[in-house]
């Protein structure tokens, strides 16, 4: 007789290898998370652009090269914490996170393929945007290493946080059906104090306050730093680009986001004993 020789166990890796591919598909499938993830900011830059892009905001940076740093922000805030805390709680209603518990996956490697389909939509999403930015509004590429160095660490950073608040999110949601009236009013919010769809020195200053408490004033402040030129830092509200800050605040909600992600995450829905 021959001996026959037990498969490998499968790796950490190669779990969670599967466990994105799974996620991908799933994204892919869903035609409702593409349009909102991929045509909804195509949408919004071009209409506004299209509006208001020729309006000089200072020296010579036109609304439309203001716009696409913050469209970027949003796309990262809208990835990581709207559309993840929603998939999430969708994924707990339908007690698809009940059986994956059940499974041999182990949790890290579960959450390791979220953050990873992620960054991927992110990355393409953003592509997307500067292509957009960069054809039709002359919007400027960074600047050398040292400006896709700083594009690296503000995307890096609030992926993380907006990754982690929405894995917390997604858990203080009741259902998923309430994942919309609860989720979209919040970033909207945060869009119109941040400097996204308005222009943040124009914002009035108590807002502006506000905004700074929250991420997404930072993401598009260093995004800002990164696409328009060097001559706008004087037109910020406190006249600088202010990095050492940028990096302070988003590591700081990175870590609030996974001390609430820890403490609040659940496998099963809010009415299972």
């Amino acid at each position: 007789m021959t001996a026959t020789t037990a498969a490998p166990a499968p790796t950490w890796m190669s779990m969670a290898r599967s466990r994105f591919v799974v996620e991908i598909r799933e994204f892919v499938r869903s035609r409702e998370q593409m349009v909102f993830i991929f045509a909804f900011p195509m949408m919004l830059l071009l209409l506004f652009g299209s509006v208001f892009g020729d309006q000089v905001i200072s020296g010579d940076v036109t609304f439309a090269q203001y716009f696409l740093p913050g469209m970027i922000a949003s796309g990262i805030l809208n990835t990581g914490f709207q559309s993840l805390a929603m998939s999430i709680a969708i994924d707990r209603d339908e007690d698809i996170l009940k059986r994956v518990y059940a499974t041999p996956l182990p949790a890290t490697a579960f959450f390791a393929a979220k953050i990873a389909q992620v960054i991927a939509v992110t990355v393409v999403q953003l592509a997307i945007l500067i292509a957009i930015g960069v054809v039709l509004y002359d919007a400027q590429l960074p600047d050398g290493a040292e400006g896709w160095w700083i594009f690296t660490w503000v995307f890096l950073l609030g992926t993380a946080a907006s990754t982690t608040l929405g894995i917390a999110m997604s858990s203080l949601l009741r259902n998923a059906k309430a994942g919309s009236a609860v989720v979209t009013p919040i970033v909207l919010i945060l869009q119109f104090t941040s400097g996204v769809f308005l222009v943040y020195t124009q914002i009035p200053v108590f807002l502006q306050h506000f905004a700074a408490v929250f991420p997404l004033k930072w993401l598009a402040q260093g995004m800002r730093s990164v696409f328009l030129p060097e001559s706008f830092e004087a037109a910020e509200a406190s006249g600088s680009w202010q990095h050492p800050a940028t990096a302070i605040v988003l590591a700081l909600w990175v870590i609030v986001g996974l001390v609430l992600a820890v403490r609040t995450f659940r496998w099963t829905r809010h009415d299972d004993n």
